[in-house]
């Protein structure tokens, strides 16, 4: 389980992160993350990154469902104490082939406890 705390910008936690997780997809990991806190605005909708000379690397989040990457874990309080709701988050996806491709979202909306208890089943967790 990747953990994602951090905004997306001003520091280098959420590029690496992402970069990690595709990296153990590849290698074939059962990845998962779980965004809260500023970690929730990593998968904002429309961010623009011109005005503070970054590269907006917020595409790449909708090439996860490519990597088997399903299990999208946003903490719900941490989004409400931001202002903001799942409409605001990209519509991540993953094809089923086992149901004639049919899209599947990823992101799971799960409240704060509940994301204590699937941390708690983790083996192993990587904090950004």
């Amino acid at each position: 389980m990747y953990v994602n705390r951090k905004a997306p910008y001003g520091t280098i936690y959420a590029w690496e992160a992402l970069e990690v997780v595709l990296i153990g997809a590849a290698f074939e990991q059962d990845v998962s993350l779980a965004f809260m806190d500023d970690g929730v605005y990593q998968l904002a909708k429309g961010q623009d990154t011109a005005g503070i000379g970054m590269k907006n690397f917020s595409p790449t989040y909708s090439a996860l469902g490519d990597y088997e990457i399903t299990k999208i874990y946003v903490e719900k309080e941490s989004l409400e104490e931001r202002g903001l709701t799942l409409d605001d988050l990209q519509h991540l996806v993953w094809e089923d082939e086992d149901e004639d491709w049919a899209e599947k979202d990823s992101i799971r909306l799960v409240s704060r406890s509940e994301l204590a208890d699937v941390l708690a089943t983790q083996d192993v967790l990587f904090n950004f």
